[in-house]
């Protein structure tokens, strides 16, 4: 998990990687992918029931100058000013008619130009973090910020479709932020079924694939999420099942056991949710090999994919 400072320089050029996708699909451990959807069926992961096709939007999700996130450790990650935003759209008729969904995507991509804003601190239950973070980026330069809103807007289109009412924390129309404490309320104002918090990992490189970030249990200052604890695991491991299976990408081996769930305190997202709600690393921007799926339009959709069905299944029961 890594970030910006005000100090980094213009983002370089993004340079083409689809060499690099094929490598990566098959340098996925085939023993770590049984072993995961082994895990995921005995989990109880329902069937999605209704899930639209994989299809969609396949745009590189660019627009304008590319932001330049870089490394600068300590600060809350668990960050795709992508293609202009749709206009609003009532939720359709479906199977999750009633439902509503909270999509945060992480960081915003006006938040390099305001540290002094983002750098203040916010208080998180347990002790108090910075209000917002940067993101990470590739090392082409493209930002997690623009990756992750890219993402968010292509879930939001799949989950109107089952019927869900879906609420961004932020869709490129505010100059930062939001702080964490603000994106946990936007999802308690709202009494969010689901909320979901989408990322992008800024680990060494070498380190390849997804985690889900579940909460641990709280209860602190102003966090208790000692009653969200169990529905947000049940909604983490559909998703990470899900995830893996729409986008062949395998569970992290850097992150917790390597089943891909790891769980976390000191996430004021989570911390100061009172809904089911988690975090999803969709890969590690600073690898090559994730970079060129990251940067992939055609492979974000898939991500997009693999979230929604992991929601369906979560909500459907």
């Amino acid at each position: 998990m890594s970030y910006t400072g005000p100090d980094s320089a213009p983002p370089r050029p993004r340079r083409p990687r689809r060499g690099l996708l094929i490598a990566a699909l098959a340098a996925l451990a085939p023993g770590a992918l049984l072993g995961w959807l082994v895990h995921e069926t005995a989990g109880g992961s329902g069937d999605p029931g209704g899930a639209v096709s994989a299809g969609g939007p396949a745009s590189s999700g660019a627009a304008g100058p590319s932001r330049a996130p870089s490394r600068a450790g300590g600060a809350e990650d668990p960050g795709a000013a992508g293609t202009p935003a749709p206009p609003r759209a009532s939720a359709a008729s479906g199977p999750l008619e009633g439902k509503v969904v909270v999509v945060d995507p992480g960081h915003n991509p006006g938040n390099f130009q305001h540290t002094a804003e983002i750098n203040r601190t916010v208080d998180i239950g347990t002790n108090r973090k910075e209000c917002d973070t940067t993101g990470t980026a590739t090392d082409a330069g493209y930002p997690e910020a623009e990756f992750t809103l890219d993402v968010a807007r292509r879930l939001r289109t799949l989950l109107q479709r089952q019927g869900a009412t879906v609420r961004l924390t932020q869709d490129g129309d505010r100059p930062y932020g939001p702080c964490v404490d603000e994106r946990a309320r936007i999802g308690n104002e709202a009494r969010a079924d689901a909320v979901v918090s989408i990322h992008a990992d800024g680990s060494a490189a070498g380190n390849r694939g997804f985690h889900v970030i579940l909460p641990g249990a709280v209860h602190a200052g102003a966090a208790d999420t000692r009653p969200i604890v169990a529905p947000s695991r049940d909604l983490g491991e559909r998703i990470a099942g899900r995830f893996l299976r729409a986008t062949g990408s395998a569970p992290a081996a850097y992150a917790g056991d390597g089943s891909g769930l790891v769980t976390r305190k000191d996430l004021g997202g989570l911390n100061l949710s009172t809904v089911p709600k988690v975090f999803i690393e969709c890969g590690n921007m600073r690898d090559g090999a994730d970079a060129a799926l990251l940067t992939s339009g055609a492979w974000r959709q898939k991500a997009a994919q693999g979230i929604s069905e992991g929601i369906v299944s979560f909500l459907r029961g």
